[in-house]
């Protein structure tokens, strides 16, 4: 079997992905990359996907480690190769799964980086004066006041159909991963940002609607792009823009530490771990327990400001 041929069993089986699991772009495109890596190993050693044994797949996160390849990638391709072999069981293509015993390398608990209070203060005051115009500076404003009040997804913010944000909406209706919806309540200021981005916004529509008969959107966030709605890699260099002018580190801002502020402010001050799950929308809870380390942090605080025996004498 040829590596083209191997190249074409995995469009089989994310095919199957997308058929059965609904799974996003940046999974299946995931999914090709990890698999097509294995594949062109299996070819350098004249095996195939459904010739190769137990030991062929561990030689290849041993050649995975020795390239250097960081806990959680070896971890994600082996997870890739797993899934590979369930999809070619199930499908009759190999009568065995040779990679199911195989334990991956397990994954670091590294606390997540996130930003304090007062850095996305001055983010949010930055982006009402980040921008070529008042439309853009609205549209930024709009971008970052969602994106803190919710703990949005980068893709899940810049694919926001215009629908659910109209009426002045408490709650928004977010479409996640495998398109899981949940509802996420909005702050007072991020329902203003909202408000005043979808005025201008409707209104520079209805401009081109009349003076070059260009369609109406369906995304909260418009763009002639070919996704027709603005990109994660252009929202991306946005927020660095932004936190050039906010004064904050450039290299310490990205959409998901945004995320991370999200669910790590909500916890310092009182919210209730479930809830954090529920909104960030995490199927599991252990996704959302890596957030604990702020009540430690608070814990140790309460402690040494209150216990007697913390005190100086």
């Amino acid at each position: 079997m040829s590596l083209a041929q191997m190249h074409r069993e995995i469009e089989d089986f994310i095919l199957a992905q997308v058929a059965e699991r609904n799974s996003s772009p940046n999974t299946q495109e995931a999914y090709r990359r990890d698999l097509q890596d294995y594949a062109e190993f299996l070819a350098s050693k004249k095996e195939t996907l459904n010739s190769a044994v137990r030991d062929t797949v561990e030689d290849y996160l041993i050649h995975c480690d020795a390239q250097g390849f960081s806990q959680s990638t070896r971890g994600r391709r082996l997870s890739a190769i797993k899934s590979y072999y369930r999809f070619a069981y199930e499908e009759g293509l190999r009568e065995d799964h040779p990679a199911l015993q195989i334990r991956g390398p397990g994954r670091s608990k590294r606390l997540p980086k996130t930003l304090s209070e007062n850095d996305v203060d001055r983010l949010l005051e930055a982006a009402k004066s980040q921008g070529r115009n008042k439309t853009d500076r609205l549209r930024n404003t709009c971008l970052m006041e969602l994106l803190y009040a919710s703990g949005m997804r980068v893709t899940e913010l810049v694919s926001l159909p215009v629908a659910s944000a109209r009426g002045n909406p408490q709650m928004l209706l977010i479409k996640g991963k495998g398109s899981k919806e949940r509802l996420v309540p909005l702050s007072p200021p991020a329902r203003d940002a909202l408000e005043a981005w979808l005025e201008t916004r409707d209104a520079q529509e209805e401009v081109e609607r009349i003076e070059h008969g260009t369609p109406p959107s369906s995304f909260l966030f418009p763009s002639r792009g070919k996704l027709g709605h603005l990109t994660r890699h252009r929202f991306y260099a946005l927020i660095k823009e932004i936190a050039v002018a906010a004064g904050v580190d450039p290299s310490s801002v990205t959409p998901h530490r945004l995320r991370h502020a999200f669910a790590t402010h909500l916890l310092a001050n009182g919210a209730d771990l479930r809830v954090i799950q529920t909104l960030m929308g995490h199927a599991d809870l252990s996704s959302t327990e890596i957030y604990t380390h702020v009540l430690e942090e608070r814990l140790q605080s309460l402690v040494l400001e209150h216990h007697p025996l913390a005190k100086p004498d």
